[in-house]
Order: C-alpha cells, then structure tokens, then sequence
C-alpha cells in the first residue's frame, strides 16, 4: 500500500470479512506504538478486539490461547503470547481456521515466519496474509529517511507488485545482515575482554 491509511482500511476490511464467517482474527504488530495506533483505530471503528503489547495486560497467555475462539480479534506485538497455543473449537475449524495478518515486515524474516505459524498448526486449517504499506519504518531503518520518501513518491506512479515486494524484502535482508555483523563485532569485543582479564 502506499500509505498507512489504506492498510488500515484493508485490515479493517478484512477483518469484518473473516469475523462474519465466525474466523477469528490474530493481527500481528512489529512495534507496541503501532499495536496501539491500530488498536484505536479498530476502536473507533467499533470493531471489539484485545489488545496485548506487554504493556498492560499479565494474563496475556490465556488470552493469546484464547484467541482462536469464534470471531475474536487479537492485536498483538510479537513477543505476546510467544510459545502459547492457540486452540481452536471444532466449529472455527469448520469455518477455515484462525486468519493472521502481519501488519508490515519485521527486522527479521525468522519473526515473520513465526507470525505466520500462529495459523494452520497441527493439522488445523487456517490463513495468513503479509501486509505491508511505503510507511512503514522497516525502509526507513533499512536505507535512510531520503530513499525511504524517494520510494513512496515512485509508488504513487504505480510500481509492479513483485517489485515492491522485492523492495520490503531487501530492506529486511539489509537488517539482517546488518544485525549480524553487530552481533559478531559484540562477540568478538567480549572475546577480546575475556582474554584480557585472564591475561
């Protein structure tokens, strides 16, 4: 999408669609300031939903596992819940299963790849769909706040979908790298004090 905006009234939308059919809805937020600014936004458009960002609530676990009953929405950032399941009645398996939507592309395809796998566990029917919008911070992070708007204005000119999703893409692989070479010039300073001290 080449806005924030449109992603939202597409979410908006397709959870409307899903939750009529009883499928309930896993969205799946790279920030909690993100998580809350859907968050409002699904308030204001009177869509009743959870909210767990770390922030608020202890009992996020039993209500990321209860997450899967018929026509629940959930928001959350990508740490709540981890390594809870998410059952789901035999009458939202009949209807296709828990929906997840990733709201935009994480610093790392790995976190992606976990969202995801929140739906169609075990045997269980289920759906995901990766959104993403030119708002997002990931090419911001990724290249700079110049490239990022360079690539905004060239989206409004209409750009091909396979290219954008290459862009969103690199973007996260630059991250990635970008992360790793962090963590090696971390490992090696450590290893380099941990000599020093028993020299």
């Amino acid at each position: 999408f080449q806005s924030l905006q449109e992603k939202h009234q597409t979410i908006l939308q397709e959870i409307r669609t899903m939750i009529t059919l009883g499928r309930p809805v896993l969205i799946g937020t790279r920030t909690i300031q993100h998580s809350q600014t859907l968050s409002a936004f699904l308030k204001e458009s009177e869509v009743e939903h959870s909210l767990l960002n770390g922030v608020q609530d202890e009992d996020e676990a039993d209500i990321i596992a209860e997450s899967g009953q018929w026509a629940r929405v959930t928001v959350a950032t990508n740490m709540a819940g981890r390594g809870t399941d998410i059952d789901l009645p035999e009458e939202v398996r009949q209807v296709g299963g828990l929906h997840v939507i990733g709201t935009e592309f994480h610093e790392s395809a790995r976190i992606d790849r976990q969202l995801a796998g929140r739906s169609a566990r075990q045997g269980d029917p289920g759906s995901f769909r990766q959104m993403a919008s030119f708002d997002d911070s990931i090419l911001r992070e990724a290249w700079g706040e110049s490239v990022a708007e360079k690539l905004k204005k060239d989206a409004r000119n209409g750009f091909r979908m396979n290219y954008a999703a290459y862009l969103f893409r690199q973007a996260q692989r630059d991250l990635e790298r970008r992360q790793r070479r962090q963590l090696l010039l971390m490992l090696e300073s450590e290893k380099r004090r941990c000599t020093q001290n028993l020299e």
